[in-house]
């Protein structure tokens, strides 16, 4: 080893090289462009659903009233108990409301001690295939509504709050075009 250890200087000016070759292929990953989705998940063995669930309790118009956004572990029967507090206090005419089967129980039973009916909607025989049941589909509806909406289309919220929120901005966005378009057809 000599006691100069520098590279020697450059006598010729550099040549100026394009960024990138058609031939060659960038090496680099990508940073955090196909990143996890963050936040509380859970998984629902009996739905086979990952991540989060959506209760909603809809008028017979299929506008929500309440909504709620869970991972998708709790029963429920068990969430629907957790919409039922605020429920009568904030819409004192409910009288009744239809349920899938999967509220029964202690839902129906708190539901009672409220002054609310709760009727489970279930098939209407053994047959197989589809079959519509009744009251069931306003609520799907909804869900379809909701489903139009970029940021409910898929679980893109970190925060649960935040996914309650975008379904009530969501309701009212739909809500006010409607409104709109009755003004202007009268």
């Amino acid at each position: 080893m000599g006691a100069n250890e520098r590279r020697p200087t450059r006598t010729t000016p550099a040549t100026i090289r394009p960024r990138s070759h058609a031939k060659r292929r960038e090496h680099r990953q990508p940073i955090r462009q196909n990143d996890g989705k963050g936040g509380v998940r859970g998984y629902d063995g009996g739905k086979k659903v990952k991540g989060r669930k959506r209760h909603l309790v809809v008028d017979t118009a299929g506008f929500v009233l309440k909504a709620f956004v869970s991972e998708a572990q709790h029963h429920d029967g068990t969430v629907g108990t957790w919409l039922l507090p605020g429920l009568r206090d904030r819409f004192p005419r409910l009288k009744k409301l239809w349920a899938d089967g999967t509220y029964t129980g202690t839902f129906v039973e708190q539901a009672g001690g409220l002054g609310i009916e709760v009727e489970i909607t279930t098939r209407l025989s053994d047959r197989l295939g589809f079959q519509v049941i009744p009251r069931r589909w306003v609520v799907e509806r909804t869900f379809a509504w909701l489903g139009n909406y970029r940021r409910l289309s898929k679980d893109y919220e970190y925060w649960v709050y935040t996914s309650d929120a975008m379904i009530y901005a969501a309701m009212v966005h739909l809500m006010v075009r409607r409104l709109a378009r009755l003004r202007a057809a009268a």
